[in-house]
This record gives C-alpha cells, structure tokens and sequence, in this order.
C-alpha cells in the first residue's frame, strides 16, 4: 500500500490552518466588538441562537462527510482512482438530498422560532425573515460542490481549504464590518455571509479539480461497499447526535430560559474558550487522515507508541492554556466588554474544566474515526447527549449558568471520555488501560500544579490596565512551560515528542 507523506502533510496542514484560525479568531472578535458597541449585546444573542438552531438542523448530514472520507483512505492508499471517483458521485448524490431534507425541516421549524427567545428582540428585526436567511446559508452550503472537500481532506490537503477560507473570510469580514459601521443592518450581515459561503465553496472545488483532475463524480459503488458507507453513517448519526446536543443546545437552553443577554454574555467567554479549543482542533484534523493511513500501514507498537506520543503533547498544550485561562481570562474580559458582561471567577474555573473535557474527548475520538471504531462506540453518544441535555433542563431553573457549565462537564467527564479510552483501547490497541490511567492522573496533576502557580504569580500583580495585563501574558507565556519542562525533562515520551515537533517543522533544514 502507498503511504502518503503523514509527517509533511500535518506539518503543512497545521502551519496554514493555524495562519486562517488566527485569523478566523482575530476578525471575528473585531466584528463581535463592533456588534456590542455599535448594535447592542442582544444581537450577539441573536447571532449564537441561529448558529445553534442550524447546526441541529445539520444532523441531517449524519456523518456523511466523515465516513466517506474514511472509506477514501484505503483507494487512496492503493492508488485505485475508480472507486475514489464512484465514492465522489455518491457524497454528491447524499449532499444534495441533505440540503433538500434541512431546507424542508427548517420551514418546519419556522413557526416555532419566536419560542425560542425569553425576553425582548430587537425592535428592527423580524425573527422569521432573519432565520430564513441563516436556513439558506446552510442549504446552500450543501448544495453547491460541498461534496469536492472530501477528496482533498482525505489527502491531508487540509491547507489547501485553509487558503480558500482565508481569501473569502477577508471579503465576508471586511464587508461585514462596513455594514456594522455604515448601515447598522443586521439583515445585511446575515446575507453577506451567505454570499461568502457560496464563494468558499466554489473556489474550493476549482482548486480540488486543478490538484486532483482525475478525480470526477463518475462510476457505481458496488452494493457490498454502499451498504458498508451506509452503516458507518447510521454509526455516525448518533455521534452527531451527542455532539449537536452538548454543544449547540446549551445555547438554545440559555435563550429559552434565561434570554438573550445572558446568552450573550455566556458566549463571550465561550467565545475566547473555543477560539483556543479550535486551534487544537487543527492538530487533530490535520493528523486524522495521517492516522487512517498509519493504522493501514504500520505496526500496531509503532501506531501506540504516536498514540501515547499525541497524548504527551496534548496535555501540555491543556495544561499551558488552562493555566492562561486562570489567570488571563478575567483581565481580558474586563479590559474588553467591562464588568458588567462579566461572569464570576467560579465560572472560569468551571469553563476550564469544560475545556479539557471538550478537548480530551474530542481529540481522542479522532483517533476512534480514524480507525473507523463507529458500529460500537454507536450507543456512547446517544447517552452522552441525553445525560447532558436532561441534567441541563433541571439545573438551569435553579442555579442559571452554572446549571448549563456542570452538566456538560458531567456528561463528558463520566460517561463520554471514559468509554472512548476504552473502546480506543479495547478496539484499536489491543491492550489493558491500567497504565495509561496512571499517565494521564499525572498529567492532571501537572496541569493543576501549573495552573496554580500561574494563577497566584500573576495575582501578585494588581490592576486592570493594558500594560499590567500584557506583563500577565508574559508571565503565562513562560511560567508554565517552565514549570513542565522541570517536570518532565527525564521523559522519553518528552524527548521523542520533541523530535516528532522538529521533523513537523516547516521551515527546517533539509
């Protein structure tokens, strides 16, 4: 089997998902500013509900996109453009249907949108003109050459999407700030985003047909294998599930029960959270494909050895941002919006405990999708997402924000992470997990010294001025990688992750 170039791939594919990130984080916080001042804080509410609202609708995408990708790998390894053609024409035929299917649901849902709101909307908006236009932003996302990014994901050609996003989220951010400034309209942001999403998509897949012009919509799968992709999307259906539920119906909870505002304030902090979270995220998706072909191709030892290896840099990554978190997050805030958008010092320490659970379960799973384990981790998220949305329910009427924070970490910590790792374990490594659990109690352990030493060096420092909260970010730039470093410097799996770093650097010496 061909081996694709995994370490030069995931290098190339960090260093420029990395660049659009940054500024993906960067303009969107512009344009979040510009939206409190210039428009008011409810519009941010707004803005969270609908996003949230479309991506429950997108659980009608149940996984396509996953599992086609993963059934690319393996044609891919062995050359076999055939089947990689007939696997294009069939994700067309199922993106097209499930635009149709979300378009219907959606106009379903319209006269239900007003519910979903406690409290006053902005007197200039029209609730159901304005999710109309957020629907067809999603339909059309699906329906024009969605389906041309699998063939370039499941080449590790992750950057070549990261170059398209950058040149139209210029174009949709600039003209979104001008509408901000000069027209005030929020109806006109919404449709500027429509328009870019419709330019991403095209340029996308005329950058796919000029890298891979071999590669067209043609040809049958054979019966055997549609049913083989068809089941991997039933598996996958239920994980979209769990992950729809944790992560998107929080903030249809907090519009419901405690309003706009307060959903506003919420994704402030959830904002800047996930904003980091997603800069992991690159890691694993530009690793994922090298994975599946890893697993294809190597020895199960070699495979466990990147396993513990990834887990090692991981929690350090974890530990550095939890530890900036702590100590940054509340001087920020209070630079940014002022006090009276803040939440409480409690609610950071529960955010960061939601982080690492976020990042651990989601960051291992894709080591789960890799291998293709979905037919038995199938019933994880179904329980996952109902213990989350069930223990959201009872708590948000008693204790408001912090009801929605705890049942997530909840749900995530007892019931989704423990059945990955023993899946991932069980299914994959072929292995006891006994000793991988005394690793990462000492990663935590590590985390939570870090985090306060970091905190109480920078409480040292009193005051809220910029100059103050930049000798902060210093200090957290360097205290807690210190602090590993004196930890861990005898660790082989320190040295060997070291030298992963230096062979994934782009601009080393041949």
């Amino acid at each position: 089997m061909a081996k694709i170039e995994r370490t030069k791939n995931a290098s190339r594919n960090i260093l420029y998902g990395v660049a659009l990130k940054t500024y993906q984080i960067i303009m969107p916080f512009i344009i979040r500013t510009a939206m409190i001042y210039l428009m008011g804080v409810q519009y941010l509410g707004l803005n969270s509900l609908f996003t949230s609202i479309l991506q429950i609708l997108n659980l009608a995408e149940l996984g396509v996109g996953t599992a086609m990708v993963f059934s690319m790998y393996k044609p891919i390894a062995e050359d076999d453009s055939v089947t990689i053609c007939a696997l294009m024409k069939l994700y067309r035929t199922y993106y097209r249907v499930i635009g149709a299917v979300i378009a219907i649901i959606g106009m379903i849902l319209l006269p239900f949108i007003p519910h979903l709101i406690n409290g006053e909307i902005p007197g200039d908006i029209n609730i159901y003109i304005l999710y109309l236009l957020n629907l067809g932003s999603t339909v059309l996302s699906y329906w024009l050459f969605a389906y041309k990014n699998s063939i370039l994901q499941a080449h590790q050609r992750v950057d070549v999407i990261s170059k398209v996003e950058l040149v139209t989220n210029t174009f949709q951010y600039l003209l979104q700030l001008l509408v901000l400034w000069l027209f005030h309209n929020y109806y006109l942001y919404v449709i500027v985003m429509l328009l870019s999403q419709a330019l991403t998509n095209i340029i996308t897949a005329i950058y796919a047909n000029k890298i891979y012009p071999k590669y067209k919509p043609l040809g049958e799968i054979e019966v055997k294998k549609k049913k083989e992709i068809n089941r991997r999307i039933k598996d996958l259906f239920t994980s979209k599930i769990g992950f729809v539920v944790v992560n998107f119906a929080d903030t249809i909870v907090i519009s419901a029960f405690l309003g706009l505002t307060d959903l506003a304030i919420y994704q402030n902090y959830y904002f800047i959270i996930n904003s980091i979270t997603c800069f992991i995220f690159i890691i694993n998706n530009s690793i994922c494909a090298g994975i599946g072909n890893s697993l294809l191709t190597e020895s199960l030892d070699k495979n466990y050895r990147d396993y513990e290896k990834f887990n090692f840099i991981l929690f350090w990554i974890i530990g550095f941002c939890i530890s900036c978190f702590v100590a940054l997050i509340q001087p920020f805030m209070k630079l940014w919006v002022g006090s009276q958008l803040m939440l409480s010092d409690s609610m950071v320490v529960l955010f960061c405990i939601y982080f690492l659970c976020n990042v651990v379960e989601r960051s291992w799973s894709c080591f789960k999708e890799a291998a293709g384990v979905w037919h038995d981790d199938r019933f994880r998220p179904l329980i996952y997402g109902a213990v989350n949305l069930v223990v959201n329910l009872l708590l948000v009427r008693y204790i408001g924000l912090y009801g929605i924070v705890i049942s997530t970490i909840m749900s995530c910590a007892f019931i989704s992470i423990p059945w990955i790792a023993h899946d991932t374990f069980k299914l994959i490594y072929k292995r006891t997990i006994g000793g991988f659990i005394k690793e990462i109690l000492g990663y935590l352990v590590s985390i939570i010294i870090c985090s306060l030493i970091n905190y109480y060096v920078c409480s040292l420092i009193k005051g809220y001025s910029f100059v103050i909260f930049i000798i902060k970010c210093f200090i957290s730039l360097i205290l807690p990688n210190v602090i590993f470093v004196l930890i861990y410097f005898k660790s082989g799996l320190m040295k060997e992750s070291i030298s992963l770093f230096k062979k994934m650097l782009p601009f080393k010496k041949k």
